[in-house]
């Protein structure tokens, strides 16, 4: 058996293939864009997959909405957080194999990253986060997008949702074309930072609503290894993310592996007129 196994909750199909939850993944040929709304979120919810990625070949970028300035938890750290949490992210990431350079910082002011949705956000056509999302999408040549889950977490973390589920599918249209020549998105999944999803998905399927994910990861108890290792590269954030560390007990199965959730989805789903036809 292999580190990571892939479960489709429908089918009830488990696999060893990301094609699971990227279908008509073709490894090496992959670029993924995880998005995040403050630098731990997809540590602590998509390290997993994230480190599968890696694993096969792919390349892996991180667009981190928020500049954490808000992230201190003794007066004395006010002033030096932002700084000292950029640093903490490019360690943590890189333990997953995830290098600097693919860390894109949108440097958004925390709890306020929904205000920044959009092309230009005021009067005075100051710009919101569209146009850096289209380009670093474009240039990057990103073939897989995993967004945050924006059902009762955080606003910056619906704010990440937007820019993979709303921005992403127009990084292949064609406006805007001297940012960066378009180039399509293959596929969207989205992560949970701590939270359920949003039942839609398994009511439209079938599925019971204690079954909201439509793909989940049981991964070798060595890759939460590197998750726990990569999570404590962030000690400005021990005391904050306590509670979301200590729950990770509950991720353990009986046989020592630890499961990560996600929902594959279309962001641009196609109108379906048969029903209605069919009525007339």
């Amino acid at each position: 058996m292999g580190n990571f196994t892939y479960l489709d909750t429908n089918t009830g199909k488990k696999t060893e293939s990301l094609d699971t939850l990227f279908p008509g993944w073709m490894g090496p040929d992959e670029r993924v864009m995880v998005y995040c709304g403050h630098d731990d979120d997809a540590i602590l919810g998509a390290s997993y997959v994230i480190q599968a990625c890696v694993a096969d070949g792919a390349q892996v970028f991180v667009t981190i909405a928020c500049n954490g300035h808000c992230g201190y938890s003794t007066p004395e750290e006010k002033d030096t957080i932002v700084d000292r949490r950029r640093e903490e992210a490019y360690r943590g990431y890189e333990v997953l194999g995830v290098p600097r350079d693919h860390i894109l910082r949108l440097e958004l002011p925390d709890f306020s990253a929904a205000s920044y949705v959009g092309l230009f956000i005021d009067e005075n056509k100051r710009e919101g986060h569209f146009r850096k999302t289209i380009t670093n999408l474009r240039k990057n040549r990103i073939t897989r997008i995993l967004t945050t889950n924006p059902y009762h977490e955080h606003s910056d973390h619906t704010a990440a949702y937007l820019m993979g589920a709303y921005d992403a599918p127009q990084a292949g249209d064609a406006h805007s074309v001297d940012w960066a020549m378009p180039y399509p998105v293959r596929s969207v999944a989205m992560y949970s930072c701590w939270a359920e999803f949003d039942p839609e998905d398994a009511l439209i399927s079938g599925r019971s609503v204690d079954v909201r994910a439509n793909v989940v990861v049981a991964a070798a108890p060595c890759i939460e290894d590197k998750t726990i290792e990569s999570i404590s590269a962030f000690p400005s954030q021990e005391a904050i993310i306590e509670d979301l560390c200590a729950q990770r007990a509950g991720r353990r199965l009986p046989d020592g592996r630890f499961l990560e959730c996600y929902i594959k989805y279309d962001p641009r789903p196609k109108f379906n007129y048969e029903p209605y036809k069919a009525m007339f």
